[in-house]
């Protein structure tokens, strides 16, 4: 039997990358995550310069599989979030197989200097 051409795409989706939703509701951001049996204490969440980053496992079932696509074991996944939100406000909470975590938004703030040309 031979044995099937790698395909680097394909074998980098096992690493472990949770489906996502981001979308934006009543002046929070919103991401949620697949995430089937995840546990609290193996999974860490960090806000950090409008990056959202989540990592952690999930329990890897040991069964005789004959077919297999339900991604579980050790998953990362880093997010450029589309606006600044509030580090302190942000909020995880996890039922029936989603993680879903809200950041308040950050008030846009009104640093832009008008610069005067100087004519020499």
């Amino acid at each position: 039997m031979a044995l099937p051409p790698w395909n680097p795409f394909v074998d980098f989706e096992e690493l472990g990358e949770p489906d996502m939703d981001l979308y934006e509701k009543n002046n929070n951001i919103i991401a949620e995550f697949t995430l089937p049996e995840l546990d609290p204490d193996k999974t860490e969440i960090t806000v950090k310069n409008n990056l959202l980053k989540i990592k952690g496992t999930t329990e890897k079932k040991e069964e005789s599989y004959m077919r297999r696509e339900i991604k579980r074991g050790f998953f990362e996944r880093v997010i450029s979030l589309p606006v600044p939100v509030k580090t302190e406000n942000v909020e995880a909470t996890y039922e029936k197989g989603m993680l879903k975590i809200k950041m308040e938004k950050e008030e846009e703030k009104e640093d832009k200097q008008k610069i005067q040309i100087k004519i020499k």
